[in-house]
């Protein structure tokens, strides 16, 4: 029997794709390729070719240790997070359909890259990395479109803040614009900036769409068209790459730290979602109500309610994550409930034929948020979920109508714990994913409550007699 990695490279019409880059390499005098993938916590990791090797590589693939997919990091205790080092090596393979000419050097390409496990494993040989987060959403959604018909589309709010440089090249904690939502002369500071990053992501495939100043220091929201869930994921991670291009050009800093100052917004990266059925938008009404949700869509809210908190381990994945939920007057989505325009909710019914999932932030992996909530929304739609009544007040007033609501988990450990718990999502992270992404996140929240910070010294250093 055939492995996977045999039937990927067996693919029709590959040869005709691979043959196709390498006509794209000599047009543009490409001379070095990035042959890239996603690790664990959204990072771009890989090994770069001499151009003239490209067909060696699509055809035989990279080999790389299975801990790439971790970042290679180690744990507080020494342990390399997932896989010991005794492990053998990943084969990385060159989806050539995402081979694209960087923009800012146009000698060197980037193509993202499908993990396989090695051949001569004893177990599975050749068959997929379960901790490649990236064609985990692609197998995910394949067959979540193969039971019901439907696909996944998204399109990301990417709120990120730009910041200044100190005089030794690291980045301080100043923004390079004042906090000045929607403000178009703090945009227009940036306005060279935005051309650079525009010009770059149209040139790698992003319909930049929009873009304004957020309310936080050097804030920016620039965004492009949705598009199919693994698509999106790729853009955004393309996005990122972008940005900190243009951070070296510019001599600033992009942050994607969720929350590095209190008293102004966090860098947010909600998910605006609809499912389709072909080229028909299965979320749009079906009844008198113009603003009510199809049968479908319900259900999947249902199910993003009933996971919501597992959920927030994927979308809120760090320990800063949990800053942007305790400071106060933000609009941080605390309560597991939905309504229509409700910025107070979880989830905000954002305009007829789609919804907003709000517990994201700038920190995001999305190809891990995505199959999570293909996964919940899955599980909604399955069972028939109900998800009750749509939340027409500020949920603040409502609770203190008496309403009981569920708050979403409030740290990073809570949040590890919900996703312990639930099945379903853990379904979303299959075979070696789980056990990579527990293992960084559970060592990342221990190291967190191991250490001793300046509030622990300001609050306790003279705490007697």
């Amino acid at each position: 029997m055939s492995t996977d990695l045999e039937k990927f490279l067996a693919q029709p019409g590959r040869g005709e794709l691979i043959a196709d880059v390498r006509r794209q390499i000599d047009e543009a005098g490409v001379t070095y390729i990035y042959l890239q993938f996603v690790s664990v916590t959204g990072r771009i990791m890989g090994k770069g070719i001499p151009a003239q090797h490209w067909e060696r590589f699509a055809h035989d693939g990279f080999q790389l240790v299975y801990g790439a997919t971790a970042n290679l990091f180690t744990d507080r205790h020494g342990d390399y997070i997932g896989y010991g080092a005794e492990a053998r090596e990943l084969v990385g393979v060159p989806d050539a359909d995402t081979f694209c000419v960087l923009p800012w050097d146009r000698q060197t390409a980037r193509v993202f890259c499908t993990l396989f496990r090695g051949k001569e494993e004893d177990v599975a040989p050749g068959g997929y990395l379960t901790s490649d987060c990236r064609g985990n959403l692609r197998r995910i959604h394949q067959e979540f479109e193969a039971e019901t018909g439907l696909h996944l589309r998204v399109g990301t709010e990417p709120e990120m803040m730009w910041l200044k440089l100190n005089p030794d090249g690291t980045p301080s904690v100043e923004g390079r614009t004042k906090p000045y939502c929607y403000h178009i002369d703090q945009f227009a500071e940036l306005q060279p900036l935005i051309h650079r990053v525009i010009e770059y992501g149209q040139a790698m495939g992003l319909d930049m769409i929009q873009g304004d100043h957020e309310d936080a220091p050097g804030q920016l929201e620039l965004n492009w068209q949705f598009d199919r869930a693994e698509i999106t994921a790729d853009r955004l991670t393309t996005y990122r790459q972008i940005c900190k291009q243009v951070g070296r050009e510019f001599g600033v800093y992009p942050c994607f730290m969720p929350k590095p100052f209190m008293g102004v917004s966090a860098n947010g990266c909600h998910h605006n979602i609809s499912l389709w059925e072909g080229d028909t938008n299965a979320f749009l009404p079906e009844g008198e109500n113009p603003r009510m949700p199809s049968k479908i869509g319900l259900t999947a809210i249902a199910g993003l309610l009933e996971h919501l908190d597992a959920l927030t381990c994927l979308s809120s994945p760090t320990v800063n994550s949990y800053r942007r939920l305790w400071d106060t007057g933000f609009w941080a989505p605390l309560y597991a409930d939905w309504g229509f325009q409700n910025r107070t909710t979880a989830l905000r019914v954002s305009a007829p034929g789609r919804f907003e999932y709000r517990s994201v932030d700038s920190s995001v992996n999305p190809y891990l948020s995505m199959a999570g909530l293909i996964a919940a929304m899955h599980d909604g739609i399955r069972r028939n979920l109900d998800p009750g009544p749509p939340e027409e007040r500020n949920i603040y007033d409502a609770m203190a109508q008496g309403k009981e609501i569920r708050r979403i988990p409030m740290t990073l450990g809570d949040a590890l714990s919900a996703l312990r718990k639930d099945e379903v999502i853990r379904g979303a992270l299959p075979g070696d994913m789980y056990t990579v992404f527990e293992h960084y996140k559970r060592d990342e929240w221990e190291r967190f409550c191991a250490a001793v910070t300046d509030w622990d010294v300001k609050e306790y250093l003279d705490i007697l007699p």
